[in-house]
């Protein structure tokens, strides 16, 4: 079994705890840049980028920062998490990111969602009583883009087009598209029924508690005819990874207390973060991985075990971390972790 391991970001900014610096939005995208090249040269196979349009999220445009991620790096995988699709032009989607797997030679991926923020929809000027018919629409038109070089499509939420190319064509024969949810039962049916790729958020509760959806989204895709072994099942945890298990958990709470209760204040659902709460989540059936990187190694196996993944995202960082720290995760992670689990599974192949 082949575990693909990456890294999701948002490129948050949130208060920095030492100094209480807000990173400005033009220095962490500068940042990011960065750590998507390090990413590389330490052996991680994925770096997946966010879109939002909030203030403690620096990223709206992550095509932008994955195409100048795409120039100086050989072998990372570069793609959307996610791309919002319900107010974005499909079009645009193609071949913004068929030109990012043009610079790359072939590293583009889109990871399409619905997001979790609302803020694209007012902006855009889309209303969100139409929330589930845009997506479902403009994913179909997209694929319909992937597929053909000539487009004819009719549109209700999106245009009319009567056969007309689209271009720059992707280096790959199609692009790889996958499809995020948060867990939603619903949803991971959708996607198996087309057969696509599916991502889950694993970031609440117990993340096994994800294998029963995993197991009705092959069934779907079994009782549809896919071709199963393209029906990739991915998730992102949120986490951090330090020289010890005491430090990495000492870090780690104020960043993410940070963006839990900025977050907290627009959603009823959410609460403010606690310290008790904190070490909960960061437990062994908790969702947030964090620790040295023998802890952070055997939390990604089991994972993807319980899962039976074929790819794992480690969002980082949640909330600002210092960029010299980050790296320094990085470096663990790609050095370190990536190491330990790619061994237990090559010797479990055997």
């Amino acid at each position: 079994m082949t575990v693909e391991l990456g890294i999701s970001s948002f490129g948050e900014t949130t208060p920095l705890e030492k100094t209480g610096e807000v990173i400005p939005h033009d220095k962490r995208i500068r940042q990011m840049i960065e750590e998507i090249e390090l990413a590389d040269k330490v052996g991680l196979d994925i770096y997946a980028i966010g879109e939002h349009h909030r203030s403690d999220f620096a990223v709206s445009a992550p095509e932008i920062i994955l195409a100048a991620g795409a120039v100086n790096t050989k072998h990372i995988r570069l793609s959307s998490a996610v791309t919002i699709l319900s107010s974005i032009d499909p079009v645009r989607v193609y071949q913004q990111y068929a030109t990012i797997d043009a610079l790359s030679s072939g590293r583009a991926e889109i990871m399409a969602g619905r997001g979790s923020f609302i803020e694209s929809f007012p902006l855009f000027g889309y209303d969100l009583a139409d929330y589930d018919e845009l997506f479902n629409e403009k994913l179909d038109m997209l694929l319909a883009i992937n597929k053909e070089t000539n487009l004819n499509w009719k549109g209700k939420f999106t245009q009319t087009v009567d056969n007309r190319p689209v271009y720059p064509r992707a280096i790959q024969d199609s692009l790889p598209i996958q499809v995020a949810t948060g867990g939603n039962l619903e949803s991971t049916i959708r996607i198996a029924e087309k057969g696509l790729p599916i991502v889950y958020a694993t970031i609440g509760g117990n993340p096994k508690a994800f294998a029963q959806l995993v197991r009705i989204y092959k069934e779907v895709g079994r009782k549809v005819g896919h071709d199963l072994s393209k029906m990739t099942v991915a998730s992102h945890s949120w986490g951090w990874i330090a020289e010890t298990q005491e430090k990495a958990e000492k870090e780690y709470f104020y960043p993410t207390k940070q963006l839990v209760d900025n977050i907290s204040k627009d959603r009823p659902h959410w609460t403010p973060l606690s310290y008790d709460a904190y070490l909960e989540s960061i437990g062994e059936d908790g969702a947030i991985f964090v620790g040295d990187a023998d802890t952070v190694a055997s939390r990604i196996i089991n994972l993807v075990e319980a899962l039976d993944l074929d790819r794992f995202m480690l969002h980082l960082p949640v909330g600002s971390m210092p960029h010299e720290d980050v790296l320094k995760a990085i470096k663990i992670y790609g050095e370190e972790v990536a190491p330990k689990v790619r061994a237990y599974f090559k010797h479990k192949e055997k």
